[in-house]
């Protein structure tokens, strides 16, 4: 089972990016997906999740206002869409899949991929 997390790079504050997340070895469609980022040297943190019918999602309150959630089950691919980013966005940004929702905790989540980089220029 490998998840994968794309869509960064680089851009300017006050730019916007929308990172995917995809899956091999199970159907994404049905797991509920969780969006975390982990800053240069700091601690893994939850950022959003959602439901795996995508009815229902919900984001940290530090995201909240500049990040989305959605999903499309056709494509088995979850999306994270940051608004306005800031340069406090720069992380390595990581999906992950579990079959409860809603989960906010790293260890409640059995199925990770490698992240994507978003780096954000002042």
């Amino acid at each position: 089972v490998q998840l994968q997390a794309s869509g960064g790079g680089l851009v300017q504050a006050g730019g916007s990016l929308r990172l995917s997340c995809t899956a091999s070895g199970l159907t994404l469609s049905d797991y509920a997906v969780g969006w975390f980022r982990r800053a240069p040297g700091k601690e893994r943190k939850f950022v959003a999740t959602i439901h795996w019918s995508g009815d229902n999602t919900y984001v940290a309150d530090s995201a909240e206002g500049r990040f989305t959630i959605s999903r499309d089950n056709v494509k088995n691919t979850v999306y994270l869409q940051i608004y306005s980013l800031k340069p406090d966005d720069t992380a390595e940004y990581y999906c992950a899949a579990v079959k409860l929702w809603p989960r906010m905790r790293e260890y409640e989540y059995p199925y990770w991929g490698q992240g994507t980089l978003v780096t954000v220029s002042s």
